[in-house]
């Protein structure tokens, strides 16, 4: 899990999104490097099996019912970890993902599709579901770092990582508001980034490739276990020829972490995606 011998002793980490597979491998990362962390997550009882998995290794976690989309709800539980644990020095955005609504069913505009109410075409999707994947994302990572970079601020010290995406660089078919939003995510980091300069708080983003998830499973294999088109088209994009494995993104995230190695480096987003950003397809 941890090859990178960085020591976070007595530094006190909140990750979002941590019920999920890759920020609870954040968790699980940062606390073999010695940090106290608080697994934040809208589902508990996911967050409470990741945090229990790490305090029987050794290390001292806690899970905290969170909904990043609520200010109350993240000074609340900003008010819990400062209890339990001290205040935030790292922070990591992990909260976030696509939503049905807000996908269309066709990568290319067909006009037999028009007020087809079988297909949900561009012309199809919703304000509403729109608006939720770029609340989800963005203001999630506003509201999230509003709460808990207040305490960084005020101690002179932080560190923030946001979650990216390869839709960021070049938007995704079928996703247009995930694409949108994570454009944004990196464009807020750069902001944050600038903004926090004076601070003694740097903001960087990871951008991951293509990692099988809880969340995109059905998107990448059939019920029966074989790759979908979509599998098929993305590996064919990636030089590597393969997904990403979630401790691969482990050395981007220490190294951020690491106020040595990094210690001039904010605002930076950084692409970990076998290649997939550089490859033109030809």
């Amino acid at each position: 899990m941890n090859n990178f011998n960085l020591d976070l002793t007595g530094k006190v980490a909140v990750v979002t999104g941590a019920g999920g597979v890759l920020c609870s491998d954040f968790a699980k990362a940062i606390a073999k490097c010695g940090a106290k962390v608080a697994l934040l997550d809208i589902n508990l009882e996911a967050a409470s099996a990741f945090a229990k998995e790490i305090n029987d290794d050794g290390g001292i976690a806690i899970a905290v019912k969170a909904n990043c989309l609520e200010k109350a709800s993240l000074e609340e539980a900003r008010l819990e970890v400062n209890s339990k644990l001290g205040p935030c020095d790292i922070l990591i955005n992990g909260a976030g993902g696509n939503n049905p609504r807000a996908t269309t069913a066709n990568e290319y505009f067909d006009e037999a599709l028009i007020d087809n109410p079988d297909v949900k075409d561009f012309f199809g999707l919703t304000p509403e579901g729109f608006k939720f994947v770029l609340d989800l994302n963005v203001t999630a990572a506003f509201l999230t770092t509003q709460v808990f970079a207040l305490d960084m601020a005020k101690a002179g010290h932080g560190n923030i990582i946001n979650i990216s995406s390869m839709n960021a660089f070049r938007p995704l078919t079928k996703i247009p508001a995930y694409s949108a939003a994570k454009a944004g995510v990196s464009n807020f980091t750069q902001w944050l980034a600038v903004h926090f300069a004076n601070a003694g708080i740097r903001v960087n983003a990871l951008a991951p490739g293509f990692f099988v998830s809880n969340q995109n499973r059905a998107l990448l294999f059939n019920p029966d276990g074989t790759p979908t088109a979509r599998t098929e088209k993305i590996l064919r994009g990636t030089p590597m020829g393969r997904f990403g494995d979630s401790s691969e993104l482990l050395g981007g995230l220490l190294f951020f972490l690491n106020d040595e190695a990094s210690s001039f480096i904010t605002g930076v987003v950084l692409p970990i995606d076998g290649g997939f950003s550089a490859y033109s397809g030809v």
